[in-house]
């Protein structure tokens, strides 16, 4: 059926649920519905709207400083499905990771030195930076400051169209 973006009560967004766990967040009044898709979902003496976005009644307090695993997942979903180099969005699977400083010239697997690059702009960069390549990073890459907008990122494109003022 979907998923629904979950806002905190200051309408920051904290994750993203299913639209079953959304309906029983607002059934018992947990969560107040912001926007909804234009189709229904029927139940037996009642007709509610599918959401798209709710938002949680209490703040939820969120530790900032959570250690994010430095992953694949999580560095395209940094980068938002986006090579670095040449600005296109792809697939997951399209997307490899590249190292702004080679690792054989000592560069490390950090948060600050991984970039999520398209296989063809991978293979002309090589075993050179990016000013050796000729090549400008879109952004400096640096460690994320809220592991809930990474998290969500992952939804890349295929996330609701409504999310979009929630999230950037």
């Amino acid at each position: 059926m979907g998923n629904v973006l979950v806002l905190n009560a200051s309408y920051e967004p904290l994750s993203v649920v299913s639209v079953k766990r959304a309906i029983i967040l607002l059934l018992k009044e947990k969560a107040e519905l912001i926007e909804a898709a234009e189709a229904y979902l029927r139940a037996e003496r009642r007709l509610f709207r599918v959401p798209v976005v709710i938002r949680l009644i209490t703040y939820v307090r969120i530790p900032r400083h959570m250690p994010l695993p430095l992953s694949r997942r999580t560095i395209i979903a940094r980068d938002r499905y986006t090579c670095q180099y040449c600005g296109c969005q792809f697939s997951r699977s399209e997307l490899t990771l590249d190292h702004v400083i080679p690792r054989s010239r000592g560069g490390e697997t950090a948060w600050e030195n991984v970039v999520a690059a398209c296989r063809a702009c991978n293979q002309r960069k090589g075993n050179r930076t990016p000013d050796e390549a000729g090549y400008a990073l879109l952004s400096v890459p640096r460690r994320p400051r809220y592991i809930a907008l990474t998290l969500l990122n992952e939804y890349g494109p295929n996330q609701h169209n409504a999310w979009q003022k929630y999230l950037y």
